[in-house]
């Protein structure tokens, strides 16, 4: 049996392969919404990707997976580019149901992705969404995805949010987006 991957390795191989989403332009916007507790989506999303390698990496799947998709799948996942928590008149009353796909459609305006990223993306919140991921990628960022939700909303530290950077419209990338001043 090989030696496990630090933390420290982990986070290495997600700057790596997951470089091109963390320095995109729209990557600024979930710096600025909470996704859960006082998790802003980008902490999320980055957390997701180093849980997603690490349960990889735990289960011995090198041979299995595709350690580039994977990533960038677990970075885009929620690539959907609004504040889910704004008033909105109900528009995102099914943000849990549809927010899969609007990343997914955001995500291919941004970047190109192969077929594991774009099932994986769009399928991540399997099972409340009908179809299941395709890919293994899928289910090891559906299932880091739900360890890492779980543990956000349920934190201590939820109930002490620090303030967010000011948001301006972005209105290149659609309706409701914001991005940090």
């Amino acid at each position: 049996m090989g030696r496990l991957l630090t933390r420290t390795q982990i986070q290495r191989l997600v700057a790596k392969h997951g470089r091109d989403v963390i320095e995109h332009d729209h990557m600024q916007i979930e710096r600025c919404c909470y996704q859960h507790g006082n998790v802003t989506t980008f902490a999320h999303s980055v957390r997701v990707a180093c849980l997603a390698v690490w349960l990889a990496d735990r289960a011995h799947l090198w041979h299995r997976v595709d350690l580039r998709s994977l990533i960038r799948a677990a970075l885009l996942h929620d690539y959907f580019l609004y504040d889910w928590h704004d008033w909105d008149n109900g528009e995102h009353r099914w943000h849990g149901f549809t927010h899969g796909r609007a990343a997914l459609r955001n995500a291919l305006r941004d970047f190109t992705l192969n077929d594991i990223e774009r099932d994986s993306i769009e399928k991540h919140m399997f099972p409340m969404t009908p179809v299941p991921p395709a890919y293994i990628e899928g289910y090891l960022v559906t299932l880091a995805d739900k360890i890492s939700a779980t543990r956000e909303t349920f934190s201590r530290g939820r109930f002490h949010k620090k303030a967010l950077p000011a948001r301006a419209p972005l209105p290149e990338i659609g309706t409701g987006a914001r991005r940090c001043r």
